[in-house]
């Protein structure tokens, strides 16, 4: 997918290796970026060891929020996909001990699937 679909709001998959540099403080000794999703500036990036999303905020991006989420920590998810009328998909993830889920919107054309999929690993596999 192109800058065109980053544009669109669709999720692109990202080479983890670029991410290496922008990460490196942030991932520990023998951790790993197994997978990473961006959609226009957030990313959604899987670890050998936990879920990290990433909110880059204002106009130039340079305030950003690291949410670190060990697979552990999720005891449920669930994916809504687009539909005629509701063009949006939307992610939500339960953690253990908190009520409401965390909220991740997609636009439609977004592969959410891809993203399920992961999830679906860390946490089952």
């Amino acid at each position: 997918m192109g800058i065109l679909s980053g544009l669109m709001g669709n999720v692109s998959e990202v080479d983890t290796d670029k991410l290496e540099k922008e990460f490196k403080d942030i991932i520990f000794e023998g951790e790993q970026i197994t997978q990473a999703f961006k959609l226009i500036r957030d990313l959604v990036v899987f670890t050998s060891k936990r879920l990290i999303l990433v909110d880059k905020q204002g106009m130039t991006g340079k305030k950003v929020e690291y949410r670190t989420i060990p697979y552990k920590s999720i005891i449920q998810f669930a994916v809504e996909t687009s539909g005629h009328f509701d063009l949006d998909s939307e992610l939500k993830i339960w953690l253990s001990g908190i009520h409401d889920p965390i909220k991740k919107q997609f636009k439609k054309g977004s592969n959410i699937r891809a993203i399920q999929n992961v999830l679906a690993q860390h946490m089952l596999g």
